[in-house]
């Protein structure tokens, strides 16, 4: 008689042999993502930011003028400064040298409050050492009288490489090399180059010169006087020679105003300057190296460039020391509740807003305004290393002070230009408010008679019988044949089916009046429920999702580019809080003709590659199946269950999120795409031909 198999019993035993405990840099190659952002190519221009900045922050405190950024063709980043150059005498704790120190301690540096910074960009002293750690290998020159000394470090080691390339080979060593070049005196600097670590990185993360054009023409326009000089000397398609850029702007945020202005001015460029203190409560080191909270005075200085144009959008920058904060924070809510409180004071003292008008809102004021604002302070709170939001409290308060003060004093001016230009933008902004209640009262009225006619929707709408936008889907399909698998594959209780004929109207170059006169566009919008570009409201809109499903084919590429053109276009509100999906129905069905215990009759893959991995592990497992296997070649293919089963049901389907991380590129994107310019989009077309896999070509 066999004996029975005792049952696999789990263990759930947890006790401190199961803790990991990261070690200096291992916890920043463990989990990189906490510290840049992420592993991509944004993630590998965060690594650049924190290097430039380090120089930055010293032309911030006043000792340095000059900053260079050198792009490599072996795929390294060079940057250096003319600052003071980083300590190289040894920091009494450790015993270490000062570089050593700042390239592979984390949360060290001179930036916590000892006296060498008061304003600066880099605050959690992880920036070098972080860098360091997801570096295959970074050289240190320091350039300080008598010679300049260096130190190089693998992947956040320090050591002595035998070559000129990270593969070199490398024996770990602690300390400083002395350099063969003199350094005369009075003249110092920092020379960082770093080779990112393919470990690490995605392997189509890269540089990008446009990202970093932008950043040296941004700082050079917040710091006043600071040179920064950039040079790619990787090869182009063309051949041509070394690309190099170079900024300067004496002229600070006034000049950067002017810069993001594309409309006739109304107002000239004010700049509302103030500072003020207030007392943060803080952990401080005592003379027995305790750690202690302790009440320390700050000064927050406020510098605001801003004036209002003829135009309808807005452009506002906001910036701590020299970080750019680009999802705001309190310094931002502080500037936008005093312009907003400023106004409305000010245009029923002008009788410009009558007893019974309502307040003006943040849109009005915000229409046409061009805006940088700045705030310097000492150590500011950020949110995560990536620093996109300040967080500090007392920020809002002091640039609502100031804002308010200083915007009072343009708007109540007896002055004769400025009383003039402070009256046009007090009607600009009541003009933007009755324009804004006008188009509410329209939507109102619209949905009312929406609401009594109940033939407003098309007839072809599949409607789904919830009313809950959390659960509701509305799936926009191509063709009345997949839509009538598709209305048997759906759960009908939060799954509604609108069928378009085709391909809708490119939208990108037709005007507004020709997209409502498409009966497939109108129809879609009239069905989301939310109404369109400047009327759009988010809350409205009578679903939780918008799928796009279409063919795995070139046309149901092109119909999902011309809905996402629409969506973007025109709703693109729903973009943006990640409520517009794309399906991925399957390429191929692989029918087994003698599954084994536990396996599926039918296997579904969704790529070539996928297909002939998944028939080779069936061939190692000695499974058979049905030749010829299935391609789909579109939806209406599938019957019910399939569909169901692949591509509508929450439990087994896959859905692509469609996204925007930069609403500016995405737009020069879609405009370069499906704009009505041809040339730009043939240049490119030609130029990404090179980049074609012919074996992935499905002709």
């Amino acid at each position: 008689m066999a004996r029975r198999r005792r049952p696999t019993i789990a263990d759930n035993t947890y006790n401190a042999a199961h803790l990991l405990v990261l070690e200096g840099l291992e916890a920043v190659r463990k989990r990189p993502g906490m510290y840049i952002g992420s592993t991509d190519t944004r993630g590998l221009m965060h690594c650049v930011w924190e290097i430039i900045d380090n120089g930055v922050d010293e032309a911030l405190a006043g000792h340095a003028t000059r900053v260079e950024v050198t792009l490599h063709v072996d795929g390294s980043v060079e940057v250096h400064d003319n600052g003071r150059g980083i300590p190289t005498d040894k920091e009494p704790r450790t015993g270490l040298p000062g570089v050593e120190v700042v390239a592979t301690k984390l949360h060290a540096g001179g930036k916590f409050g000892g006296g060498s910074y008061n304003a600066t960009g880099g605050l959690h002293g992880v920036g070098l050492s972080v860098v360091n750690a997801l570096s295959s290998r970074m050289d240190i020159d320091v350039e300080r009288s008598p010679a300049v000394q260096g130190m190089s470090f693998r992947r956040g080691v320090p050591g002595v490489f035998d070559g000129a390339e990270p593969e070199a080979g490398f024996e770990p060593q602690s300390g400083l090399t002395r350099k063969g070049s003199r350094v005369a005196k009075g003249r110092s600097g920092t020379r960082i180059r770093f080779w990112a670590d393919r470990q690490i990185f995605t392997k189509d993360a890269g540089f990008v010169w446009e990202d970093l054009v932008g950043r040296a023409r941004q700082t050079s326009f917040i710091v006043p006087g600071l040179a920064i000089s950039l040079t790619d000397l990787r090869p182009t398609a063309s051949g041509e020679n070394a690309v190099v850029e170079e900024f300067q702007h004496d002229g600070g945020i006034t000049e950067f105003a002017d810069f993001l202005a594309h409309d006739e001015q109304v107002t000239p460029i004010l700049r509302l300057q103030g500072e003020d203190s207030f007392t943060e409560t803080v952990p401080v080191l005592d003379a027995s190296g305790q750690m202690i909270s302790s009440d320390v005075d700050r000064d927050l200085v406020v510098d605001i460039a801003a004036r209002w144009g003829t135009g309808y959008d807005t452009a506002l920058r906001s910036f701590v020391n020299v970080i750019a904060t680009p999802k705001g924070g309190t310094h931002v809510t502080g500037f936008e509740g005093a312009l907003v409180r400023t106004f409305n004071d000010a245009m029923r003292n002008a009788k410009v807003l009558k007893v019974n008008d309502d307040d003006v809102s943040k849109d009005d004021v915000l229409e046409g305004l061009t805006a940088v604002v700045t705030v310097r302070l000492a150590e500011p709170q950020f949110e995560g290393q990536t620093k996109e939001i300040l967080g500090t409290p007392a920020a809002r308060s002091i640039v609502r002070k100031v804002v308010a003060s200083e915007l009072k004093a343009f708007l109540t001016s007896s002055k004769r230009e400025e009383k003039a230009a402070a009256k046009l933008v007090m009607e600009k902004v009541a003009s933007a408010a009755k324009t804004r209640m006008a188009a509410r009262q329209h939507r109102e009225n619209q949905r009312r008679k929406n609401a009594l006619e109940s033939s407003a929707l098309p007839s072809k709408l599949a409607d789904c019988r919830s009313g809950d936008n959390e659960r509701t889907e509305l799936f926009i399909v191509e063709g009345d044949s997949a839509l009538g698998t598709a209305k048997l594959a759906r759960n009908s209780e939060f799954q509604a089916l609108l069928p378009i004929r085709g391909k809708i109207l490119n939208v990108q170059k037709a005007s507004v009046g020709d997209m409502l006169k498409n009966a497939e566009c109108a129809s879609i919008i009239q069905v989301v429920g939310a109404g369109s570009g400047r009327t759009f409201e988010l809350d409205a809109a009578r679903y939780g999702r918008i799928i796009f499903m279409a063919d795995a084919d070139s046309d149901g590429a092109h119909i999902r580019c011309l809905l996402a053109t629409l969506f973007f276009k025109y709703m693109p509100d729903l973009i943006a809080e990640g409520r517009v999906y794309s399906a991925v129905p399957p390429l191929h069905r692989i029918e087994v003709s003698n599954p084994k215990k536990g396996m599926d009759k039918y296997i579904y893959t969704y790529s070539d590659a996928e297909l002939q991995r998944k028939l080779a592990e069936l061939r190692k497992k000695n499974v058979n199946w049905k030749d010829p296997v299935q391609r789909y070649k579109g939806l209406g293919e599938m019957d019910a269950d399939q569909l169901a089963e692949t591509t509508m049901d929450p439990r087994r389907r896959t859905l692509r999120r469609i996204t925007v991380d930069d609403a500016e590129i995405a737009s020069d994107v879609f405009e370069l795409l499906m704009g009505s310019e041809v040339a730009p989009r043939k240049e490119f077309i030609v130029q990404g031909a090179y980049d074609v896999d012919v074996e992935a070509i499905d002709a």
